[in-house]
Formats: C-alpha cells, sequence, structure tokens
C-alpha cells in the first residue's frame, strides 16, 4: 500500500500581486486579506482538497502559489 505525502501550501510572495483567484477557488485553505493578497489558514492541504487544491495552484496567473510534499 502506497502512502500519498502530505501536501503543504506556500505562496511566493515576490510573484503574488494580490489578484485573489486562490482565494476564491480554496476559500477552505486560503483568505484574503483587504488588499486581496492571499493568507493561508492552513499549511496541510486535506486529502478532500487536493483536487481543489491542484486546480488553485494551475489557475494562479502569476504562477506564486504552490503545494509541495511534506518533508517526512
Amino acid at each position: 500500500m502506497a502512502i500519498t505525502p502530505t501536501k503543504t501550501l506556500r505562496i511566493d510572495r515576490i510573484a503574488c500581486t494580490g489578484r485573489g483567484l486562490c482565494g476564491e477557488l480554496l476559500p477552505e485553505l486560503i483568505g484574503l486579506d483587504e488588499w486581496g493578497y492571499p493568507v493561508i489558514k492552513d499549511r496541510a492541504v486535506p486529502d478532500h482538497l487536493r483536487t481543489h487544491t491542484r486546480r488553485a495552484v494551475g489557475a494562479c496567473p502569476r504562477l506564486a502559489l504552490h503545494a509541495d510534499d511534506a518533508p517526512v
């Protein structure tokens, strides 16, 4: 049985321009501050949100949102 590694969210603050798309697509894990910049509520991505997380990462117009494998 293969174990799926835990995914963690991270934002490249230099690349992010605060368009807020990630917060709209993944409100369970990402909030937006008053200027539209993302604020990660929880870095760990639960299994049931993996598909939504991939969609939000892929939709980021600045490629600033990342879902990485957590260190074991």
